[in-house]
């Protein structure tokens, strides 16, 4: 094989092996959240209010000029003490630009302003006041959407243009009648300054007032000391014809150090639904990520103790009850109160289909004789394998959970006891999972964990569907 071939050879497989290495790093979201044309529309409302109040503080300059009056020769001029009375932006539309971000397009807007003005020539002196109205004024805005380097969206106007259709001065004082001589010149002096000023407003408060708030999106949130959730964009926001899609990671961390997750986020089929404002796909992803966080953790280990099980319950968690159904445990262990460890030797991970939440952990149950010196003897290992069932909820801007007990069945790992039917103990062991453990772990789910929301931010008419390997979370937006 000659030089040349070998080294196209190398160049290829070099290719080949960057591409490869480019489509492995190329991961699902674990969080998926969809803005609408209703929800794009709600933030076109709460945008244009707060740049009518920017546009109205618009300060024009004061501006003067020399024209010629036949028979007086050239006259000089001024306006000053310009001030916008009233800046209105009655109809506006927001649309979706693919590939892009946003237009915003502004039309029929009106400004009304007032002033003085001076004109003199040699002796010829004269002041007065004046109206103004800019009637038609239209304003087109393209913005660019994109993401830093945090992984938080950023916004910045691409283009703008604005326009002016009509320029009406009214003009008082006794020798108005000359600027009605060169009325065109002076609309235009005022055309050309308030179109000068409008798109650098529009440029600063989208930089100033709409890029802050973006930056309200949380990137990462601590559920609590031992796990934390990265919600950073892993792109930036992709525009379609109907919705703006930001694609966040979605995936729990240890707080305490971070690690490679082993295993990958899946594909999510997002429904074709656009009713409400706003739609979040939360991946099966993150949830189990979270599971395995806290399992490395050692956070997915329970006790059980007696002064844990309901006093009119019979059987209590102490030798001599437990006894009864297994004698060698009262004959070893005479009147000691004992003690299990619920745990899970391997993180138990949440299956999402289409209308259905189940979870089906492998359980080890660790049980204990509390000796007089409170040191521990163990008595018997068992293994539980369970079906739970999941309900998912949203109250203030936090999903939470809670979780039903379907089936138990047990079985003996190892027993320092001697042998004994596992069987005896089903009854016990299902009311001390369902009514004590079940409770304790659902009040640690009510907490729940927050999902990321703009400040000042309000969910309404809130819908809840599992799909195939996610959550879908639909909601309209309202002001917090």
């Amino acid at each position: 094989m000659s030089v040349r071939v070998k080294m196209a050879h190398s160049v290829v497989l070099g290719l080949v092996m960057a591409a490869c290495a480019s489509l492995a790093e190329t991961t699902n979201p674990g969080f998926i959240a969809k803005i609408t044309e209703k929800g794009l529309d709600y933030a076109r409302q709460e945008g244009v209010a707060t740049l009518q109040k920017e546009l109205s503080k618009i300060t024009l300059p004061d501006f003067s000029g020399t024209f010629h009056v036949k028979h007086f020769g050239h006259v000089h001029y001024s306006f000053h003490s310009l001030v916008i009375r009233s800046f209105q932006l009655p109809n506006s539309q927001i649309s979706p630009v693919p590939n892009v971000g946003l237009k915003l397009s502004i039309t029929d807007a009106f400004i009304q302003l007032d002033g003085k003005w001076n004109v003199h020539k040699a002796a010829l002196k004269d002041h007065g006041s004046f109206d103004l109205k800019v009637e038609g004024l239209s304003i087109a805005v393209v913005l660019a959407l994109g993401s830093d380097s945090s992984g938080r969206p950023t916004i910045s106007t691409s283009d703008c243009t604005s326009h002016i259709h009509d320029v009406r001065v009214h003009i008082s004082g006794k020798l108005s009648w000359l600027f009605k001589l060169f009325h065109d010149q002076i609309d235009s002096a005022f055309r050309k300054a308030l179109e000068a000023k409008i798109c650098p407003v529009v440029s600063e408060s989208i930089k100033t007032k709409l890029q802050p708030y973006l930056q309200t999106l949380p990137v990462t949130v601590k559920i609590d000391h031992i796990a934390g959730i990265d919600y950073s964009l892993v792109g930036p926001p992709a525009t379609t014809a109907e919705s703006v899609d930001l694609y966040l990671k979605g995936e729990c961390f240890d707080l305490s150090h971070r690690s490679q997750v082993p295993f990958p986020p899946p594909a999510l089929a997002f429904p074709a639904d656009n009713k409400l404002m706003v739609y979040f796909g939360i991946s099966s992803y993150l949830f189990n990520t979270g599971s395995l966080v806290y399992q490395e953790a050692g956070a997915l280990a329970f006790p059980l103790t007696d002064d844990m099980i309901p006093k009119d319950f019979k059987i209590r968690l102490n030798t001599s009850s437990i006894g009864v159904l297994i004698p060698q445990v009262e004959k070893l262990f005479p009147d000691m109160l004992m003690k299990m460890m619920v745990s899970a030797p391997v993180a138990p991970f949440l299956t999402f289909t289409p209308g259905n939440i189940s979870l089906s952990p492998v359980l080890d149950i660790q049980a204990f004789a509390i000796l007089p010196n409170s040191t521990m003897a163990s008595l018997f290992l068992l293994s539980a394998t369970t079906t739970l069932s999941a309900k998912v909820a949203v109250s203030a801007n936090r999903i939470t959970g809670s979780l039903i007990l379907s089936r138990l069945e047990l079985s003996l790992k190892h027993s320092d006891v001697g042998p004994f039917s596992v069987a005896l103990l089903d009854m016990a062991v299902n009311y001390y999972m369902s009514q004590v453990l079940l409770p304790h772990i659902n009040e640690i789910l009510g907490k729940g964990f927050p999902f990321p929301v703009f400040d000042h931010m309000k969910l309404s008419d809130i819908v809840l569907q599992p799909h195939q390997d996610f959550l879908m979370f639909a909601a309209n937006v309202q002001p917090a």
